[in-house]
């Protein structure tokens, strides 16, 4: 009886004690992986980011049009690295991208094709994004992936809108006012603006205010309305010659909903020195030709630049290859901005090393120094001569 009691205990024992390993080896299994996860690459496909806006065919028109915009990731990084910052007002310029926004301009012709209605649709867009002030000056593709801002995005998106469309538009910034609007000269005074249209003049222009603040995207501010407060403000205006003339990137733009893309990469190379040219390839899925693949790199951990771009062919294949100028770990993805059935897509992210000339040659005068050094050993103990090993002493007979 006293043994089989002893045996439970034992056996109990056993049991509490595989229990606790296994707790102990669960717990160090779990902090070798939280501790490992920063060290980890991991990447995936990127949904990017689609918003909708609403619009009119006029601003007391009947007629709705749901327009859809969509914008990569890589796009949206990109412009995330891109300097932001001003040493005067005139800087605000560098912030209008035409070409990154074309394709929602030209959704926008194809429903409006008097310059005073386009403007006006143009607001409408603006009128829809949430206002919150915002820090440092964005770009507008970073205004529209983050769905807020205050007057000065708001602005610099429309005029990136406006000027796509070939109209002549300036920023007006009201410093004392801490505001900016645009102004757009059009082809005729402004008939629907609810009041006398206003206007600033400049080199001999008139350019008609158009207001970009207000959350009524139905009833809000139409070009040639001017806030009371800004009736009397003094404006510098701010001219657009040094805007982005263009990128390698655009968003996609379209009325129906926009079906989803895929864009694979691959490289041959792991490792390469410096100076070697990175070559790789990839396919667009559906097979679309002449579709434009913008390449992006960053480079121990800068941000995302625009190195640039190839076409695809008939199959959705495309090749690139460029010269690795600067030593260090590379990242490389692909990303095309879709078009107005499809949304644009992002590849995975590959990752190479590329070996400065400094550390081939330092390696390799290592590699050099330690075969002389192993040779000098090898040939010393060869040359040494071998002492006879002691004999045991004879017994005398």
């Amino acid at each position: 009886m006293d043994l089989l009691f002893i045996n439970a205990i034992s056996c109990a024992g056993n049991k509490h004690y595989r229990m606790k390993m296994k707790q102990k080896c669960l717990a160090a299994t779990i902090t070798i992986v939280l501790l490992t996860l920063p060290f980890l690459s991991i990447h995936c496909f990127a949904d990017g980011y689609v918003f909708s806006y609403q619009l009119l065919n006029h601003p007391d028109g009947s007629t709705y049009y749901n327009l859809n915009v969509a914008v990569s990731e890589s796009l949206y990084e990109y412009y995330l690295g891109k300097n932001h910052g001003m040493s005067s007002n005139n800087d605000f310029a560098k912030f209008v991208t035409p070409y990154a926004l074309k394709p929602i301009s030209d959704s926008l012709e194809e429903v409006y094709s008097d310059d005073e209605d386009f403007v006006n649709g143009v607001l409408m867009i603006v009128h829809q994004i949430p206002y919150e002030v915002t820090v440092p000056t964005k770009y507008p593709v970073e205004t529209i992936c983050l769905n807020k801002g205050d007057c000065d995005l708001f602005s610099l998106i429309a005029a990136s809108i406006i000027k796509a469309r070939g109209l002549d538009v300036v920023l007006l910034y009201y410093e004392g006012e801490s505001h900016m609007n645009i102004g757009v000269n059009l082809s005729h005074v402004p008939n629907d603006a609810r009041e006398q249209a206003h206007y600033v003049t400049h080199d001999n222009v008139h350019y008609y205010m158009a207001e970009c603040t207000g959350g009524d995207w139905q009833n809000g501010w139409r070009i040639g309305e001017c806030p009371t407060s800004l009736e009397n403000a003094p404006v510098q205006v701010v001219t657009l010659e040094n805007c982005e003339q263009t990128t390698l990137g655009q968003v996609s733009a379209s009325y129906h909903t926009l079906s989803p893309s895929t864009i694979s990469i691959s490289i041959e190379q792991s490792f390469l020195i410096q100076g070697s040219t990175i070559t790789l390839s990839g396919k667009l899925t559906p097979a679309l030709q002449n579709r434009i693949v913008t390449v992006y790199v960053r480079i121990n951990v800068s941000p995302w630049t625009a190195v640039g771009s190839t076409m695809t062919d008939s199959n959705g294949d495309f090749g690139y290859a460029w010269s690795a100028e600067t030593s260090g770990i590379y990242e490389v993805r692909v990303g095309w901005s879709g078009d107005d059935n499809y949304a644009g897509a992002d590849s995975q992210i590959q990752t190479l090393t590329v070996l400065s000339m400094f550390f081939i040659l330092i390696l390799g005068m290592t590699t050099v120094l330690g075969c002389v050094g192993l040779a000098v050993f090898l040939m010393s103990k060869r040359a040494k001569p071998s002492m006879p090993e002691p004999q045991p002493p004879e017994i005398p007979s």
